[in-house]
């Protein structure tokens, strides 16, 4: 791969998006972030080996991208609390009663609070599995873990978080 083209931003800028939002839960700098992992994969493209699939590239690069922005703002202040628009994609859907939505809701918030809560990696995984879509394969060669690694912690988190959703 010699250049990076329209289609292939078409077709994984979503996915890195997804990514960057579970990271920064902050929709404007996940966007400026996607923009800059672009950019910056344009730059580095022949760099490239095909090692791991052009998406978990991407990511990487979104997320040294990521951790280098936290680096920046640390110097400045702590980040903020994470916001319920990053949950967005936790909305109910239009058809049901406003007690149901809000119902949804409050839900939402409350697993957004378990994951929170979890200790690294178990709600980082989580983020990339549920929210991202990535495949255990994908979180397994992101965090630098094989694809078992990743199943393994998912699936334990996902017994941590139903334990303090009880």
């Amino acid at each position: 791969m010699k250049e990076l083209d329209d289609a292939q931003y078409r077709e994984y800028a979503d996915q890195v998006k997804r990514y960057l939002l579970c990271l920064t839960r902050d929709a404007a700098l996940a966007e400026e972030l996607t923009q800059e992992t672009f950019y910056q994969a344009v730059k580095s493209i022949r760099r490239y080996n095909g090692q791991c699939k052009f998406s978990v590239w991407l990511c990487q690069i979104a997320k040294h991208l990521y951790l280098d922005a936290c680096r920046k703002q640390a110097r400045r202040q702590r980040r903020s609390a994470p916001s319920l628009d990053s949950l967005e994609q936790c909305a109910a859907p239009a058809h049901l009663q406003p007690e149901a939505v809000v119902e949804r809701r409050d839900e939402a918030a409350s697993v957004w609070d378990a994951i929170r809560q979890l200790p690294p990696p178990y709600g980082q995984v989580v983020l990339l599995r549920a929210q991202a879509g990535f495949s255990f394969r994908e979180i397994g060669a992101l965090l630098g873990k094989s694809e078992g690694w990743a199943r393994v912690t998912f699936f334990r988190a996902k017994a941590k978080i139903m334990e303090r959703m009880k």
